[in-house]
């Protein structure tokens, strides 16, 4: 066993000691606590409800009247049955229907039916509620409070005295049990959603006052430590910072509302957080797809940028987050340039250091696989391998390692990071209007002894990338010799239509718009063979990736460009229906 593997095997002992001996004292001292008669400052009213910033449907109301629960692609039709006493058809189904974010939709649908339905479908969990150990779970937990509070309108107008105090006495005892969990709250999104959870409760809670500053506090110090300095999340997952900030401005007004003035670590993260929308978001509206990120809501994020006053020209490069971004003519490269997180907050991250998308205007050229919006478990295991990203493998290995342990991956609710690129060294020069970033990476240095370096330029027009990569060896003059085979992936959109040209050192590539971008190997041989688009918003989607092969001692760089040819489809021929890459199963 080498030096590296061990150091990686003690540190995951040593976190999953910490962690299973904080949960076993938390969880002793919770189950009593939370069931106690007496609490001090206990509520009998609620003072404020927040504003609920997700989009609200009301066709759905009509649907969850006829019994009829549609979460994360799986529908259950409950014939006159309680939908908490069904069986879910998967965690994620579970986790849709026992965070009540759906209760939106019945208030969307503005009639005493659906508020009628809602306080049952309420009443309902609360009896069967015991049953129930995923809507227990600290995530599931936080996000139902938030829904409970956000829509307390809807459920309590209109309600009678003895369900008003049950539901009273009900979030009672979810915002103890959430508040006594939090030290084993996973880290990351579901850790500082915890907390927004709690600080909602505090303030929107008659009797909770006292609460107020220990809630304001525990926030404060989730947005420093997980909100970086450059706006980026610790996760490095762009979505997080959506997921964060449909939660944190409503919070914001309610401080406001209550004439509490706002912690200056929840505006100083807000402030910080804005910007970086618009640094990862591509020309046409969508997120860049790194480390876990899936498709983007679209709708939820204008009405977000909308609370943006500033709405300044993104920064171009994020150091903190580990990415870079390159802008000129209307053509946009975003580069992954940064370690994966920490152990705690890596269960969704990827291995797709110095992994770029490139898109021009409004259509997105070259992109990582991403997740799905739904069935992410069946997928993830593919995505997060560098094989999915637009960037570099050696022998079919990813650059980061996952843990394997089927108890730790139980006990942490997803797969961390156990090792990958400790050093991760990046360059950024500007010269007459052109952009250069240089970066590398010792992901690979451990098992094969080379080193990954990767340079891109981006013309000061904007109609020319031209990239190298490098593999070096970790020590000495060359590559080491034996697994040296690797793979250069560029993933392509769905959209764009690739065919290769005559001498196999290229590709024409025809985009929606009838644009005509060429992508150029030189001496090299291309590829074009099947990939896997997940992040669309009806699905996974097949599609095609440019891929170059090699050896690292025979080849030790790889130079290739993506430039605008023409604005017409001349020469250029779609593939046949039986060229179609088939989506990998």
């Amino acid at each position: 066993m080498s030096r590296v593997s061990i150091a990686e095997r003690v540190r995951l002992s040593a976190f999953l000691a910490h962690a299973i001996a904080r949960r076993i004292v938390n969880r002793a001292t919770a189950l009593w606590l939370v069931h106690l008669p007496f609490w001090p400052g206990k509520s009998d009213r609620l003072v404020i409800a927040p504003q609920d910033l997700r989009t609200t449907d009301a066709t759905r109301a009509g649907e969850i009247y006829s019994g009829r629960f549609a979460f994360a692609g799986k529908v259950v039709i409950c014939d006159a049955r309680s939908p908490f006493q069904i069986t879910p058809p998967s965690e994620e189904w579970a986790r849709g229907l026992l965070g009540f974010g759906w209760l939106r939709h019945l208030r969307a649908a503005e009639s005493a039916i659906t508020r009628a339905n809602a306080r049952a479908l309420v009443d309902e969990w609360i009896t069967y509620s015991a049953r129930d150990p995923i809507g227990w779970r600290p995530d599931v937990l936080a996000r139902r409070i938030i829904s409970w509070l956000t829509q307390a309108t809807l459920v309590l107008d209109e309600s009678d005295v003895v369900f008003y105090r049950r539901f009273i006495r009900s979030l009672t005892r979810q915002v103890r049990r959430l508040r006594h969990m939090m030290p084993e709250v996973r880290d990351g999104v579901p850790r500082l959603q915890a907390a927004i959870a709690l600080t909602y409760a505090a303030l929107c809670m008659a009797g909770q006052a006292s609460d107020i500053r220990a809630a304001s506090k525990r926030l404060s110090e989730e947005l420093d430590r997980q909100i970086l300095p450059d706006g980026g999340h610790i996760s490095r997952n762009p979505g997080a910072l959506i997921v964060l900030l449909v939660d944190l401005l409503p919070l914001r007004q309610v401080f406001t509302s209550r004439n509490v003035p706002p912690p200056a670590a929840l505006l100083n993260a807000i402030d910080r957080m804005m910007p970086m929308l618009r640094f990862f978001r591509h020309g046409d509206g969508h997120f860049a797809l790194f480390n876990g990120m899936g498709p983007t809501p679209t709708d939820l994020l204008t009405t977000i940028l909308a609370y943006d006053d500033a709405r300044g020209t993104p920064v171009s490069n994020a150091p903190h987050s580990g990415y870079q971004r390159l802008e000129s003519g209307g053509t946009l490269v975003i580069m992954d340039t940064g370690r994966p997180p920490s152990i705690a907050a890596s269960q969704e991250a990827h291995a797709g250091c110095l992994g770029f998308e490139l898109s021009t205007k409004l259509h997105r050229i070259v992109i990582n696989c991403g997740l799905p919006a739904t069935g992410r478990e069946s997928w993830r295991a593919m995505a997060r391998t560098t094989a999915a990203h637009s960037t570099v493998t050696f022998n079919d290995v990813s650059s980061c390692r996952f843990a394997r342990s089927g108890a730790v991956r139980r006990f942490m609710h997803g797969t961390p990071i156990i090792g990958g690129p400790r050093r991760v060294t990046v360059r950024r020069e500007d010269e007459d209007g052109a952009t250069l970033v240089r970066a590398a990476h010792d992901g690979y240095a451990d098992a094969f002894g080379l080193i990954h370096q990767r340079s891109i330029t981006l013309s000061a027009d904007g109609g020319r990338l031209d990239g190298e990569d490098f593999f070096q060896a970790a020590k000495g003059d060359a590559a080491p010799a034996g697994a040296d085979e690797f793979a250069v992936r560029f993933h392509l959109h769905p959209s764009i239509k690739a065919s290769r040209l005559s001498d196999s050192h290229g590709a024409m590539l025809l985009l929606p718009n009838k644009e005509v971008w060429s992508f150029n190997a030189y001496e090299d041989r291309v590829e074009i063979e099947d990939s896997a688009y997940l992040a669309g918003s009806d699905g996974p989607r097949r599609t095609a990736q440019l891929v170059i092969h090699g050896r690292a001692r025979e080849a030790p760089h790889v130079q290739w460009s993506f430039s605008f040819v023409a604005a017409s489809p001349i020469g250029i021929s779609r593939r046949s229906r039986a060229e179609e890459p088939q989506l990998p199963l």
